[in-house]
């Protein structure tokens, strides 16, 4: 079942972010269907976090869809190449968001495959900016309602096994200084990408 926008609105993105794990994660680009299950997040708590695009309260063109109301794409370009995409979270005006770090894939797999130019399924969407390419996702998409037909999320009843949950600090982000530290990531550890 799609999840709807009630799903987007909590104000706790840590908890969001531990709670999307055994979601499935779905894209319809040009009438192309792929999906795979979230195993991997990161949180960040906008305003108070510095290692948020939000910190501080920038508010920038590129920023701008983290002020709206959750439920909606943030993706962006890092390294001038790679897309990475966020679940933005929370009513307007709480910029928090939740970084998608990797999936295990389910259904598409062969147009995943040809997508990153990969003979194998293994490691085919274990990290932030290879996930996007098998889904087809680009940072043109920033702003993309995930209540639509182009990007969205199901729950489709996946227990998760809270013991199984790998909890520590978010990755590459040395700049937030104290913030770097925060136990905001989340892993599913008996998953085989």
């Amino acid at each position: 079942m799609k999840l709807d926008k009630e799903g987007y609105l909590d104000k706790d993105v840590v908890s969001l972010a531990r709670g999307f794990l055994g979601k499935v994660l779905c894209t319809n680009i040009h009438g192309d269907y792929c999906s795979g299950i979230i195993t991997e997040t990161e949180a960040y708590a906008g305003i108070t976090d510095r290692a948020s695009h939000a910190w501080g309260d920038r508010r920038t063109e590129r920023t701008a869809p983290l002020y709206r109301d959750g439920g909606i794409a943030y993706v962006y370009l890092i390294y001038g190449m790679y897309s990475l995409f966020n679940i933005v979270t929370a009513p307007a005006g709480t910029p928090h968001a939740i970084l998608v770090r990797a999936i295990r894939p389910l259904e598409g797999v062969d147009l995943m495959m040809q997508r990153r130019k990969s003979k194998k399924i293994r490691g085919l969407s274990d990290g932030p900016g290879k996930l996007t390419i098998a889904m087809g996702i680009h940072y043109s998409d920033t702003g993309e309602d995930l209540c639509g037909s182009k990007i969205w999320i199901e729950n489709r009843g996946t227990k998760v096994d809270a013991a199984k949950i790998l909890v520590g600090p978010r990755v590459g982000i040395d700049y937030a200084g104290k913030d770097a530290l925060l136990p905001y990531r989340f892993r599913l550890s008996d998953v085989d990408d």
